[in-house]
This record gives structure tokens, C-alpha cells and sequence, in this order.
């Protein structure tokens, strides 16, 4: 049953050959980050995003699970944990699918292509339909605010809410003010 195995190393190295840059999680090679940059031509052009992808014991056989780590405002990613609803990975993956076609073929399609009636972000989609000029500069904010090349470096934060992000910023306060009282 080493076949799974083995096919899993091949579509991870094809993936790193195809100059992608590839970041291991743990020791094995079920789970890793991908930067990947938003199509030529549409609004996301310009847009890097860290790609978490974890590789089911299955694999090939069974569909990664691919979710945005950076925020991205598009119907069909939700918002709040990234992950992505594409038919292609959710329920028509076959085998004959590999790594490269999601980050070459699959992903881009999604960004080129989103489809407002199948929505994880609910608001992205009724936007999309009410008022497609708003919703480009919508896409285009969230590409200005989130996905900078700089943003993908350890941001994983980046999905908090304010609320969340005001707790974080108390808790560092709270370990200064106890540092300083020690010595």
C-alpha cells in the first residue's frame, strides 16, 4: 500500500519543480503551505496568498483540503477559515488530478470564475450580483490589505477578528509589564 505514499512524494516534488514555494508543516509530507499568486488579468493579479494544504491518507484518491490562510474576499472562500468551495475539490476530485492542477488550473479558475449562486461568503456573492463595480473594489482592498507579498510571511493571525487581535495585544502587555517586574 505504498502506492499512496509514493504518489504523494511525486505530486509534492512536481509542485516544488513547477517554482512554487513550498513550506512542510511537520516532518511528513501530509501537510504544507503553497504562495500562490492570483491569475494574470483578473482582480486578484498582484495578490499572493499562503495556500495551507493538507493531504488526506487517501490521496490520490481522496481530494486535498485547501483553504487561504491570508484573508480573500470572493464568494466562494469563506472568510473567516479560508477554506474553498470548488466542485473540483469537493466532490468530483479523481486521481487523475495532482497539486499542479490545483494551483495551475483549479484555484485560478475559481478566481477568475466566481459563482454567486454556490457562496461560503454570503455577503461577497449578494455584492458580486448587486453591485459588481463595488465588489471589484472590494476584491481590489482586500488584495491591497491582505495579500502583499509581505503578508504571507507568519501573519496567520491575519484571520482574527479586532476583537481577537485586541486580546492578542493585551496578552503581549501583560508579558512586558510581567517581564519588567521580574528582574
Amino acid at each position: 500500500m505504498s502506492s499512496p505514499s509514493k504518489r504523494r512524494e511525486m505530486d509534492l516534488m512536481k509542485l516544488m519543480m513547477s517554482d512554487y514555494k513550498v513550506e512542510m508543516i511537520d516532518d511528513g509530507m501530509q501537510e504544507f503551505y503553497v504562495e500562490f499568486n492570483g491569475p494574470k488579468e483578473s482582480l486578484y493579479q498582484g495578490g499572493v496568498w499562503k495556500i495551507r494544504v493538507e493531504l488526506p491518507d487517501a490521496y490520490p484518491y481522496k481530494s486535498p483540503s485547501i483553504g487561504f490562510v491570508n484573508k480573500i474576499y470572493h464568494p466562494n472562500v469563506d472568510e473567516m477559515s479560508g477554506s474553498v468551495c470548488l466542485d473540483v475539490i469537493n466532490q468530483t476530485w479523481s486521481p487523475m488530478f495532482d497539486l499542479v492542477n490545483v494551483f495551475e488550473v483549479f484555484l485560478p479558475q475559481l478566481l477568475l470564475y466566481p459563482n454567486a449562486s454556490d457562496p461560503l461568503n454570503g455577503e461577497a456573492a449578494a455584492l458580486m450580483m448587486r453591485d459588481h463595480t463595488v465588489y471589484d473594489q472590494r476584491v481590489k482592498e482586500y488584495c491591497e490589505k491582505y495579500a502583499k507579498p509581505e503578508d504571507i510571511g507568519a501573519k496567520t493571525e491575519e484571520k482574527s477578528s479586532d476583537e481577537e487581535l485586541s486580546e492578542d495585544d493585551y496578552n503581549s502587555d501583560d508579558d512586558q509589564v510581567v517581564g519588567k517586574a521580574d528582574p
